[in-house]
């Protein structure tokens, strides 16, 4: 769940638990990929198919009631405009790791293996542009770490 405010994210998500979950087939998706440098300097590519949570009611719900997410696959959550960003996991069934990216798309942190059903707000710590959330481990098991590059592209309407 993606939030500026605690009172109006508490507010929206308060909102979003008395309808039905959005589908996740809805949601735009779109191919990102993180470039990370080894200890060698080598170039180590990894995409993932990600859903775009683009609507305050997609970032919302973001990976919320997922019971399962393949290693391949994540979501995105844009920032309109750069900004300390909080998370949180209510409503989220699975252990997810936490990318916060910048403008110039470098990783300024990762928090690893949210913990699900967490209502703790995880934030940035720093103006963000982007939050990446991919299944709880690929961070550590890719060896990914702030500085990484994250790239994608919105999908043509």
């Amino acid at each position: 769940m993606l939030g500026a405010s605690l009172a109006s994210a508490a507010a929206a998500a308060l909102a979003q638990e008395s309808r039905a979950p959005l589908e996740l087939a809805s949601f735009p998706r779109t191919t990102l990929q993180i470039t990370h440098l080894d200890e060698h300097h080598a170039a180590r590519k990894y995409a993932f198919e990600v859903w775009i949570a683009d609507t305050p009611e997609r970032a919302q719900q973001g990976l919320m009631f997922v019971s399962d997410l393949p290693e391949t696959m994540g979501m995105v959550f844009p920032v309109p405009a750069p900004r300390v960003e909080t998370m949180w996991m209510r409503n989220t069934y699975i252990e997810l790791d936490i990318l916060f990216f910048r403008a110039d798309g470098r990783v300024a942190k990762i928090i690893e293996r949210a913990h699900p059903m967490s209502e703790a707000l995880l934030g940035s710590d720093t103006p963000v542009s982007g939050v990446l959330e991919l299944k709880g481990g690929e961070a550590a098991k890719l060896g990914l770490r702030a500085g990484d590059t994250v790239t994608w592209k919105k999908p043509a309407l």
